[in-house]
């Protein structure tokens, strides 16, 4: 009977995704910091988030983590009848404004990945902003063909303290 039960938990908690966090970082939140896994061999991989500034205009000038060799900021952009990636120096944050990093547009490229990026797993990414300074967050990695995180609830909220840069 408890091999039942403890069996019957263990599926049900595996049926619901990873509880995404939100981090503030002064005026500055992070939401739903997320990646698609990858296959095996893959060479990058990408992560996605939305910020939202409640304070004075910022921007995010460097991103870091440690399942990658380099963490670049990107756009998509029309070359032509083509979209191309390309690296961008620094993302601005408008102040009162939301600006989302998502598929299509902004994200962060995850250049010579150390291993596969596995579905239910998650990895720590740190983002400098030149103002607000620096913070670590937790991305969740989700299925290969996601297309955002499914959050059924509002997430939790993490307040981290100003680290400077």
């Amino acid at each position: 009977m408890l091999r039942k039960l403890l069996m019957a938990t263990t599926l049900c908690l595996a049926a619901f995704p990873a509880l995404a966090l939100d981090y503030n970082l002064g005026g500055i939140k992070i939401q739903s910091p997320w990646s698609r896994a990858t296959a095996a061999s893959a060479p990058s991989g990408i992560a996605y988030l939305t910020i939202v500034n409640n304070g004075a205009s910022d921007r995010l000038v460097k991103t870091s983590t440690d399942v990658s060799r380099t963490a670049e900021l990107h756009t998509h952009l029309m070359d032509g009848q083509v979209m191309r990636m390309r690296h961008v120096p620094e993302i601005e944050v408008a102040g009162g404004a939301e600006t989302k990093l998502a598929p299509g547009g902004l994200h962060v490229m995850l250049i010579g990945l150390k291993g596969p990026l596995k579905e239910g797993a998650s990895f720590p990414l740190t983002l400098t902003f030149e103002r607000a300074g620096t913070v670590t967050v937790e991305v969740q990695v989700l299925g290969i063909a996601a297309k955002a995180p499914g959050a059924a609830s509002p997430a939790p909220t993490m307040d981290v303290k100003h680290k400077g840069h």
